[in-house]
């Protein structure tokens, strides 16, 4: 029986171990909590518990040494030291996070080690890339060229459950949805790169009608450019990588970045209500701060944002409970409070693709594909396809269908096509169109 290692135990883990342990698989959980991982592995006899913790790193090299395959559930930032240890002992790894530089650095090692550390196995990133990449070697394959590509996704509550100003709940981390509304974004449009700072993320969003769920909002998703080789589009005019969200919530967020209440600096708040905060923020008497915040941004009173910030309580005489922070931890804190996906509640993951093909007797055509998927009984979506792809993707690997060596993403047809294949066994796929009017492109 092969033996896999599940670090952590947390939001995205369970259809991970459930998935393994029904497919003959040795499965040991190692969490901080260990009730957490006995949870998950649900009295089966393949299954086993370790408490542990990222402190103790000769317990995980010794749990590293004695499985076949490490899953890092953790946070990217143990990722390559976690990475280090496999290579040492000459295990095969899988994370569900972005490559970062330190772990791209480990390529020739792991090369040299014959394992490999595949990154980016989720949904985004992960599925965005395997489903793009299958319709893209299909198009250079058949001689044409893909002169726009719109990959745009969402991890939303479904549309009964968008019931709050925000028209938004969080069925993953609050912190990591919010740190990345901080972020700066790029991408190409029609040959120009186009530079968007920090400020401006949430200025001037894209509206994009999705099927069967309706208007939605699309904003820049960081550095796009650095797709264009890793989907080997040389040919590209338009590159752009997105992110979806309801009406509304890209208004909120760019009044809270303009009045800095999604800020790092660390700043005392002891004693201080989140209307004292706000005034702080704005330099002005703790009066009347609604009229005054939306003067400063100059919105209505009844906007959506202003709205919002009234709803989140940030102009209420509640007394701000921790004593030292950033407004970011502020604002995060209300937000987890009041925005947290309800048990039993449905979310929904969305994600669409859109490329301008020009075929190789010169015409073209628009294809799109878009999957729209909701959560079940047992689990939540974003759960289902963050955690499938990397619980297949292990599957392969332990079988050897999945051979290729050093640090990947899954944007080879060697990986890809397997793991799409059975994730449409499991009711996970996007919808293709093909041979659209140039009428139906995006932007």
């Amino acid at each position: 029986m092969k033996k896999v290692l599940l670090l952590g135990a947390g939001m995205v883990a369970k259809p991970i171990a459930e998935y393994l342990l029904n497919h003959n698989i040795e499965l040991t959980v190692a969490s901080r909590t260990i009730e957490k991982a006995e949870k998950l592995l649900q009295n089966k006899a393949n299954g086993k518990a370790v408490s542990w913790t990222m402190e103790d790193m000769k317990k995980l090299e010794e749990l590293v040494r004695e499985n076949d395959l490490v899953v890092s559930l953790l946070p990217y930032i143990y990722h390559v030291a976690v990475a280090k240890l496999c290579i040492k002992h000459g295990k095969n790894m899988l994370t569900t996070s972005y490559v970062s530089d330190k772990m791209k650095a480990l390529d020739s090692a792991a090369k040299k080690a014959g394992i490999i550390i595949l990154n980016e196995i989720g949904v985004d990133p992960g599925f965005d890339h395997m489903t793009a990449m299958r319709i893209i070697d299909k198009v250079h394959e058949q001689g044409g060229k893909v002169k726009e590509f719109y990959s745009l996704c969402g991890a939303l509550a479904a549309p009964e459950e968008a019931n709050n100003p925000f028209r938004y709940k969080f069925s993953w981390s609050p912190r990591g949805v919010i740190m990345a509304g901080n972020n700066s974004a790029r991408y190409l449009k029609n040959g120009e790169i186009v530079e968007i700072p920090t400020e401006d993320l949430f200025k001037r969003p894209l509206q994009i009608n999705f099927p069967e769920v309706g208007q939605m909002e699309v904003y820049p998703n960081r550095d796009s450019l650095m797709y264009i080789d890793l989907y080997n589009l040389k040919e590209i005019e338009t590159m752009y990588r997105g992110t979806f969200r309801y009406k509304n919530w890209c208004e909120i967020m760019d009044a809270l970045k303009a009045i800095g209440m999604l800020s790092y600096d660390r700043k005392s708040f002891e004693g201080k209500t989140y209307k004292k905060v706000m005034a702080r923020q704005l330099d002005v008497y703790p009066a009347n701060m609604k009229e005054k915040v939306a003067e400063r941004l100059n919105l209505s009173i009844n906007s959506p944002a202003i709205i919002a910030m009234e709803w989140l309580g940030l102009f209420s005489d509640d007394l701000v409970k921790m004593s030292e922070g950033s407004t970011f931890d502020l604002t995060t804190e209300r937000m987890q409070k009041k925005m947290m996906l309800p048990e039993g509640a449905r979310d929904m993951v969305i994600m669409m693709h859109s490329f301008l093909v020009q075929n190789s007797d010169g015409s073209k055509e628009v294809v799109k594909s878009h999957l729209l998927d909701f959560a079940t009984k047992e689990d939540t979506s974003i759960a289902r396809t963050v955690a499938l792809p990397a619980a297949i993707a292990v599957k392969m690997i332990l079988e050897g269908k999945i051979s290729d060596t050093g640090v990947q993403i899954p944007n080879t047809k060697t990986i890809y096509e397997p793991v799409l294949n059975e994730l449409e066994t499991l009711g996970i796929a996007m919808k293709e169109e093909w041979g659209l009017p140039e009428s139906e492109k995006l932007g």
